[in-house]
C-alpha cells in the first residue's frame, strides 16, 4: 500500500479508497480536487473516508492522498474575532477569495500567517519548562491577554528565547535538544487537551438571565442542556447566555443551524457591545458556523474544533462558555454517516455509539487545574431539538443522563408569549447545593429560602390549576385565590424577562434578589392582611401589586423599587380588618 490510492466506491459524504496506507483518523485528499476527508474505518487495503465537503462528481478512480496527519486545528493568537466553518476555514478569508459560495477543494490557514504578533517573553535562557508552561504574552485584543504555552507534549531547557514582532509560525524559542517553539501550535480535535487535576465546581455562571440564576444555575465548568421544539427560543436563550454570561471567552458553534439563524448571529455579533469592558462583544468571542446546508461530516467536526479552541483558551487560566446549537443537527450527521457505513442502527436509527460520542464531548467541560498552575474551566450549554418537542426521544434522554442542569423549554409557554420559555416544572439543576455557599456569601444568606419559597408557590399552583380547570377560580377559598394571584406575580414579574429590552436583557445578582424578596414580601403582608379580615377584593385592586409588575424595566431600579415597598406600607395599613 502507498501514500496514493485511488477512489473505490462513493456513497454521500462517505467514500472508499483502495490502495492507500493510512490510520484511523488520517485526512485525506479525495478526487482531482484534493476535498478535504477523514478515516474513519479501515478494512483490508480499503479506508473508509468521511469527506468534509460536497462530493457531487466525485468518480471512482480518481486519486486519492493521504497527509499522515489526523484532524488538527491551529492555536495561537488571531482565534478571537474569527468567524470559522465547522473545519477551521476562516469564512472571511473564503469570502474574499471566492464570493458567497464556498468552492470545493478550498483551504485556508486557520491563523493569519501576514499578521504581526508583539511577543513579550516571561521566561529566560536556562529556565526549565515543561508542557503547558507560560512562555511569554501577546495582547490578542485590547482586554485579552494571549498567554503563550509550551505544547502539552514538550518539555526541556530554554536555549534561546527573544520578544518583539513575529508572525505566528516564526520561532521564538528554542529548547537545548533543538525543538523550535512557535507562537502557533496544532492539537488533533478528537484529543481531549491534558489538565493537572479536575476540580469541583462551586461558583456560578452568571447570565443575567434571572430564571436561570435564580432557580436553576448552572456552575461555571459543569454541563447544561436546553431542549426544546422549533420556535421555542432556544437560538435566543443561547445567544442571551453567549452576550451575557460572566466569562472572559465564549466559543459558539451554530452546528446545523438555519442559515438564516446562523446569518442574525454573523451579523448581531460584531456589533454588540460587551457589558464588561464597553467594547465589541467579539473581542472574545470565536464563532463556528456550519449551516444545515453545509456538508453533513463537517457538522460533526465543527463540535470537535470549537471544544478544542475552549480547552487551549481553558489552559490558559480562562473562564470559557461554549454553546453547541444544536447537538441534535451534530447526531443527525453521525445518523446519516453511519447509515452510509451500514452500520447497526440504534433507536431511531442513531448510531449505537449515539451516547458514548456525547459523553465524550460533554466531559471535555469542567474546572481544571491547568498543567501551568493556574485554574480555568469551559462550561457546555448544548442546545438540543427534538422532533415535535418529544423529550422521549434519544438524543435528549441521552443528554439527560449526562447534564447537571436541563432547561426544558415549552412551546406552550412561546405561544403564550412567556420567554424565556423555560418550563419551572420540568426543568432542574443539580448545582443548586454546591453553589448555595457562593450565594449565601456574594448575594444574600436569605437566598436558599427565597429560592425555596417561589419553587414551592409554583408547585403549588401547578397543583390548584388542576382544580380551576374543573370549578373555576372564583369557587376555592380565598387563601388559594391568594395563592395563584402571588405565583402568578412570581411568573410574570420575576422569571418573565425581555431579551430586546435594554434594561431587562440582563438583571444583576443583587437585582434578582432584590426583585423576588420584594415580590415574596408583597405576598406575606397580602395573607397575613387576608388572615386579618381584609376583603380579597381589596388586596387583588393594590395599586403597588401593579407597580412591581413595572418596576423591573427602570433603569433607578434601586429608587423606584424603594418608593413601592414604602407606598405598599402604606396601602396594607389603609386595607383595615382586625
Amino acid at each position: 500500500m502507498k501514500a496514493k490510492g485511488e477512489i473505490y466506491r462513493v456513497s454521500g459524504p462517505v467514500v472508499i479508497i483502495s490502495g492507500l496506507n493510512t490510520k484511523m483518523y488520517d485526512v485525506v485528499k479525495v478526487g482531482n480536487e484534493g476535498l478535504m476527508g477523514e478515516v474513519i474505518g479501515i478494512e483490508g487495503d480499503k479506508s473508509t473516508v468521511q469527506v468534509y465537503e460536497e462530493t457531487s462528481g466525485l468518480r471512482p478512480g480518481e486519486p486519492a492522498e493521504n497527509t499522515g496527519m489526523t484532524l488538527s486545528v491551529e492555536l495561537g493568537p488571531g482565534l478571537l474575532k474569527s468567524i470559522y466553518d465547522g473545519i477551521q476555514r476562516p469564512l472571511p478569508v473564503l469570502l474574499k477569495e471566492m464570493g458567497d459560495f464556498i468552492k470545493r477543494g478550498v483551504s485556508a490557514n486557520g491563523l493569519s500567517r501576514d499578521k504581526i504578533w508583539e511577543f513579550v517573553p516571561t521566561v529566560k535562557k536556562g529556565d526549565k519548562v515543561n508542557g503547558g508552561d507560560i512562555i511569554g504574552n501577546v495582547q490578542e485584543t485590547e482586554n485579552i491577554q494571549h498567554r503563550i504555552l509550551v505544547p502539552p507534549n514538550v518539555s526541556g531547557t530554554i536555549a534561546t528565547i527573544k520578544g518583539g514582532k513575529f508572525k505566528v509560525d516564526e520561532v521564538i524559542c528554542t529548547l537545548a535538544d533543538g525543538k523550535e517553539l512557535m507562537m502557533m501550535q496544532k492539537w488533533p480535535v478528537r484529543k481531549p487537551r491534558p489538565v493537572s487535576k479536575k476540580m469541583m465546581p462551586k461558583t456560578p455562571l452568571i447570565t443575567g438571565q434571572r430564571i436561570l440564576d435564580g432557580l436553576f444555575p448552572v456552575a461555571k465548568g459543569g454541563t447544561a442542556a436546553i431542549p426544546g421544539p422549533f420556535g421555542s427560543g432556544k437560538t435566543v436563550t443561547q445567544q442571551q447566555l453567549a452576550k451575557w454570561s460572566d466569562t472572559e471567552i465564549v466559543v459558539y458553534i451554530g452546528c446545523g443551524e438555519r442559515g438564516n439563524e446562523m446569518a442574525d448571529v454573523l451579523s448581531e455579533f460584531p456589533e454588540l457591545e460587551d457589558p464588561k469592558t464597553g467594547k465589541p462583544l467579539m473581542d472574545r468571542t470565536v464563532l463556528i458556523a456550519n449551516t444545515s446546508n453545509m456538508p453533513v461530516a463537517a457538522r460533526e467536526a465543527s463540535v470537535y474544533t470549537g471544544i478544542t479552541i475552549a480547552e487551549y483558551y481553558r489552559d490558559m487560566g480562562y473562564d470559557v462558555s461554549l454553546m453547541a446549537d444544536s447537538t441534535s443537527r451534530w447526531a443527525e450527521a453521525m445518523r446519516e454517516i453511519s447509515s452510509r457505513l451500514e452500520e447497526m442502527p440504534g433507536e431511531e436509527g442513531y448510531p449505537a455509539y449515539l451516547a458514548a460520542r456525547l459523553s465524550e464531548f460533554y466531559e471535555r467541560a469542567g474546572k481544571a487545574k491547568t498543567l501551568c498552575g493556574r485554574e480555568g474551566s469551559i462550561t457546555v450549554i448544548g442546545a438540543v431539538s427534538p422532533p415535535g418537542g418529544d423529550f422521549s426521544e434519544p438524543i435528549t434522554q441521552n443528554t439527560l443522563r449526562i447534564v447537571k442542569v436541563f432547561w426544558a423549554l415549552d412551546a406552550k409557554l412561546a405561544q403564550r408569549r412567556h420567554f424565556p420559555a423555560i418550563n419551572w416544572l420540568n426543568s432542574y439543576s443539580l448545582y443548586s447545593n454546591a453553589l448555595s455557599d457562593w450565594y449565601i456569601a456574594n448575594v444574600s444568606p436569605e437566598w436558599p429560602k427565597l429560592r425555596k419559597d417561589a419553587m414551592e408557590l409554583l408547585q403549588k399552583e401547578a397543583e390548584l390549576q388542576e382544580i380551576v380547570q374543573l370549578v373555576g377560580s372564583d369557587a376555592l377559598p380565598e387563601d388559594q385565590q391568594l395563592t395563584l394571584e402571588i405565583a402568578r406575580m412570581i411568573r410574570e414579574y420575576f422569571l418573565q424577562q425581555n431579551a430586546y429590552h435594554e434594561v431587562d436583557t440582563f438583571c444583576p445578582m443583587d437585582k434578582q434578589f432584590k426583585l423576588l424578596k420584594a415580590i415574596l414580601d408583597w405576598g406575606n403582608k397580602a395573607q397575613t392582611s387576608l388572615e386579618d379580615g381584609a376583603p380579597i377584593e381589596d388586596i387583588m385592586k393594590l395599586k403597588t401589586k401593579d407597580d412591581l409588575a413595572k418596576v423591573k424595566y427602570e433603569k433607578d431600579f434601586d429608587r423606584a423599587l424603594g418608593v413601592i415597598i414604602n407606598n405598599a406600607e402604606q396601602e396594607f395599613k389603609k386595607l383595615g380588618g382586625k
